[in-house]
């Protein structure tokens, strides 16, 4: 069953593409989709799994010790662990190539 989540983030662009350049090119198995939509306090990310368990090894593996690499290359103290607020996908619909 598919996992989704919003996420508040308080961080710049700048910040995330720090972070985001310590992932690598490669997207995480099970990652349906990884939206970053700015807004007046940061960032809210909006991410679809393939499951909870993908999503939770990512988190463990990979994005904390990017997050945290990320960050330290950014300047940036490390904000407390964001909520996480489940959501219910009905449907993921993509277009070709990406924005």
């Amino acid at each position: 069953m598919a996992f989704a989540f919003l996420q508040d983030v308080p961080i710049t662009w700048e910040v995330y593409k720090h972070i985001r350049a310590e992932l690598g090119d490669r997207p995480p198995p099970g990652l349906v989709v990884h939206v970053v939509i700015e807004t007046e306090n940061g960032l809210r990310y909006l991410d679809v799994w393939e499951s909870r368990d993908a999503h939770r090894n990512f988190v463990e593996e990979k994005l904390h010790p990017a997050v945290a690499r990320g960050l330290s290359n950014a300047g940036v103290a490390r904000p407390e662990e964001p909520q996480t607020r489940p959501v219910t996908v009905r449907e993921v619909w993509t277009g070709p190539g990406t924005v």
